[in-house]
């Protein structure tokens, strides 16, 4: 559209031109045509046969055509009407790319013949805008020294525009820069051109890049434009010296950070570029030889790393100054200082020292009494080097700050050397880093014995059984006390305290070795006369002043079954038998005799049973095995022996058991006995013997008297032996066991046939009650007394007993 519009515009310039020409052909051949150039297909430049004189209808007769010389066929002819018009679109700059002038013509050749004519004919191609003008590069790169001054001039590439005339470049414009503009200058070709032009001076380090736009303006109309960036790199000059971000830094590191760790990576920069922002660092002259051993300074890019170990303890900061260098032919530098502050790490143990320890120290050393003298340190600083001391919590101890880091270990109770006799104190002390170190050291702590403790014997009251016959000097016991205390406060010595018995001292009876307590018997007991003792042992440390204590010891004789069985009813003499009468007419269940045997053993060893041996006749007659009672089964008869033999054994009941035996021979007879039930209390003082029972009373003190000499050689034979005699008389304030005098019932059978029941005791008046029936005429004293019968007087003394050897006197009146 816009085409049809310029080639509208054109159409009176064309009728205008071509008036023209028909006046030059007068003057020349050549007929000279313009034309626009983009012109469309098929419009008419011009009516070739009316310009040259031809007539139109002929035209086709004579074959007129039209040829191009030495281009292509742009225009042709109608012959059916003589026109001239464009056959292809004719572009100007095509046809005459050189802009050495501004004319361009297409040159054709009209022939027709009959006659042959030829015509010359010139179109003048006219240029119309219809090119923008363009740079040849898009892009111009400019480099500019940042050093270069102002007014200083760069060349630009100009603008090309294949149009021409007014249609060419005519103008530039640059875009909006504060550093730089342009001047226009024309060349001798009418070329126009533009210099850049530096106003104002550039600094690379503030903008190494100018991005400019430059614009080509022809004349046409409307007018077109072309651009082209410029792109101005500023070259550097090293103008600039490297500058850290800081002049002073300040870091801090752990101490002990491992070799190699970074610590700093310190950044210097130069504004330059290239050599002249290479930076190289180094350590100046103020940085000290200790320092720079301690950090490694890279010298490409600023690194400090650690060297050497680090210790807080040794150096708490280290100073240096840092000098930063660029690599430009005029070398710029800068520095910086840089202080590197230790972190104390909690690396060092806290230490104990003890500055005074006694060893050892009395177990009654009182409360509050300074034992050790203590001090603590920590190297390390702040929080981990503030320590604490502690003991552990059960010991009799504590701890008292006197002074900074200095401990006073005091007693804070009483000590006891027999229930703890040393100490393992261990100090602790630990810091309150994070985390926490600790260090510890134990002391021990001894004490010494105090004779503080009384010696203890296991029991309070010891109760030793002995038996009775004993080996002189046999051991009877051990009575070891114990003393917790120690070396001379500890040995003891053992005492029988003195306690003298009818005249007797217990030295002489016991002996006690002083050295472990072992007690000793130093003579034969006999049960039958001395049955206990008791007395004190002590036993006594060697401290000073000596402690002791004693314990009660009861000796107890244990009785042994030494001594048989004595039948003393019926009375008989050695080996011979007893004969007694029965009446035949003996009712039964009556009382035929009564066997009475006496053990001065001990009752348990005493105690008596009586049975049969041998029997006639088993179905006749029976035997109380506890009292010795021998009574009729049934009555006599006929077919019954005249004479009936019985043996008794008495049997005590010692292990093994001892015995004795009796042999009754009884008779019966045809007269009949009287028997008496009553029985009559008659003193002793009556003339009431008989034969028969004068006999068994001589046999009684027979008996008596034998066993009274038996003792009496015993003693003798006793007092001949080193040790103290056994014959000594017991104490009456000894403590011997007293047997009761009462003794088995005693029925005694005469020749006479009377039945006798017969006591002995021994009463506080010293006389003997005998109840029985008296038959006029007998004088007899008998022995034994009822067990149980109550008959012993009572008075302000003890009722009277029998003595240990059980011997029974008997008193004829």
């Amino acid at each position: 559209m816009a085409r049809h519009i310029l080639l509208c515009s054109w159409t009176g310039y064309v009728s205008v031109f071509l008036f023209l020409s028909a006046i030059m052909n007068s003057v020349s051949a050549v007929t000279h045509y313009s034309v626009p150039e983009e012109m469309d297909e098929g419009s008419v430049v011009a009516n070739l046969a009316t310009d040259l004189g031809l007539d139109v209808k002929s035209l086709s007769k004579r074959k007129m055509r039209v040829d191009v010389v030495g281009n292509k066929k742009y225009l042709d002819i109608k012959k059916d009407t003589g026109e001239l018009f464009i056959l292809e679109r004719i572009d100007r700059e095509f046809l005459c790319p050189l802009k050495t002038t501004s004319y361009c013509v297409l040159k054709l050749d009209a022939t027709i013949e009959n006659p042959i004519r030829m015509f010359n004919i010139e179109v003048e191609i006219l240029d119309i805008n219809d090119n923008a003008p363009h740079f040849r590069r898009g892009t111009m790169h400019l480099d500019i020294s940042e050093s270069s001054p102002i007014g200083e001039r760069f060349s630009l590439n100009n603008a090309a525009d294949p149009d021409v005339g007014t249609n060419s470049v005519k103008n530039y414009h640059l875009s909006s820069s504060e550093h730089f503009s342009i001047e226009i200058q024309t060349g001798r070709d009418g070329t126009k051109f533009a210099d850049l032009i530096l106003k104002k001076a550039l600094d690379r380090e503030q903008q190494a890049v100018h991005n400019l736009i430059l614009t080509a303006v022809d004349g046409g109309v409307p007018t077109r434009t072309g651009t082209a960036s410029i792109i101005v790199r500023v070259l550097d000059v090293n103008d600039n010296a490297p500058s850290f971000d800081k002049d002073k830094y300040v870091v801090d590191v752990m101490e002990n950070s491992p070799i190699g760790s970074l610590v700093i990576k310190l950044n210097a920069t130069d504004l330059d570029e290239g050599s002249n922002s290479d930076v190289v660092y180094s350590y100046s002259l103020y940085t000290s030889e200790r320092t720079q051993n301690m950090f490694n300074l890279n010298p490409e890019n600023g690194e400090i790393r650690v060297k050497e170990m680090i210790n807080y303890e040794d150096l708490k900061f280290y100073e240096m100054e840092v000098i930063a260098s660029d690599k430009g032919s005029n070398s710029l530098s800068g520095q910086c200082k840089l202080t590197i502050q230790v972190t104390d790490m909690n690396d060092n143990h806290p230490e104990i020292s003890i500055k005074s320890f006694q060893s050892p120290v009395k177990e009654n050393t009182p409360t509050d009494t300074v034992i050790a003298v203590i001090s603590v340190s920590d190297k390390d600083s702040g929080d981990n080097g503030v320590v604490d001391l502690h003991i552990p919590h059960h010991m009799p101890f504590k701890l008292r700050e006197s002074s900074d880091n200095y401990y006073q270990l005091v007693v804070s109770q009483p000590l006891d050397r027999e229930k703890v006799p040393e100490y393992d104190i261990t100090f602790t002390v630990t810091d309150r880093g994070s985390p926490p170190l600790s260090d510890n050291e134990t002391m021990t702590l001894e004490l010494l014995d105090v004779n503080d403790n009384v010696p203890q014997f296991p029991q309070s009251f010891y109760t030793i059984r002995v038996m009775e016959n004993n080996a002189p000097g046999a051991l009877l016991s051990s009575l070891t006390a114990f003393d917790p205390d120690l070396h001379e406060n500890q040995y003891l010595v053992y005492f029988i305290l003195e306690k003298e018995i009818a005249n007797t001292s217990m030295s002489m009876l016991f002996s006690i070795n002083p050295e472990n307590g072992n007690l000793y018997a130093l003579k034969t007991f006999d049960y039958e006369i001395e049955k206990e003792f008791l007395f004190h042992i002590e036993a006594r440390d060697s401290g000073s002043p000596p402690l002791s204590s004693n314990v009660t010891v009861h000796i107890i004789i244990v009785d042994q079954n030494d001594n048989a069985p004595v039948i003393v009813s019926p009375w008989r003499a050695h080996g011979s038998v007893v004969e007694e009468k029965i009446p035949r007419s003996t009712d039964k269940g009556s009382l035929v005799a009564k066997v009475i045997a006496l053990d001065t053993d001990s009752v348990h060893n005493s105690r008596i049973t009586y049975q049969f041996l041998q029997v006639t006749d088993a179905t006749l007659f029976s035997l109380d095995q506890y009292n010795g009672e021998i009574r009729t089964m049934r009555m006599f008869s006929y077919r019954d022996p005249r004479h009936q033999r019985l043996v008794v054994v008495a049997k005590d009941n010692g292990d093994p058991a001892l015995s004795a035996t009796v042999t009754i021979k009884l008779s019966t007879v045809e007269t009949a006995v009287k028997a008496y039930s009553d029985m009559t209390e008659v003193p002793l003082e009556y003339d009431i013997f008989s034969d028969l029972n004068l006999y068994l009373v001589i046999g009684l003190g027979s008996v008596s008297f034998l066993l009274l000499i038996t003792i009496l050689v015993t003693i003798v034979l006793k007092c001949q032996k080193p040790k103290p005699s056994k014959a000594a008389p017991p104490s009456r304030n000894s403590v011997i066991s007293e047997r009761n005098s009462t003794v088995a019932d005693s029925t005694l059978v005469s020749n006479d046939a009377y039945w006798y029941s017969l006591f002995l005791a021994e009463t506080r008046k010293g006389k003997l009650v005998v109840r029985q029936p008296v038959p006029k005429g007998s004088r007899y004293i008998v022995s034994s007394i009822p067990r149980g019968t109550g008959l012993t007087e009572t008075s302000d003394s003890a009722a009277s007993t029998l003595q240990v050897q059980m011997v029974t006197y008997f008193t004829v009146v």
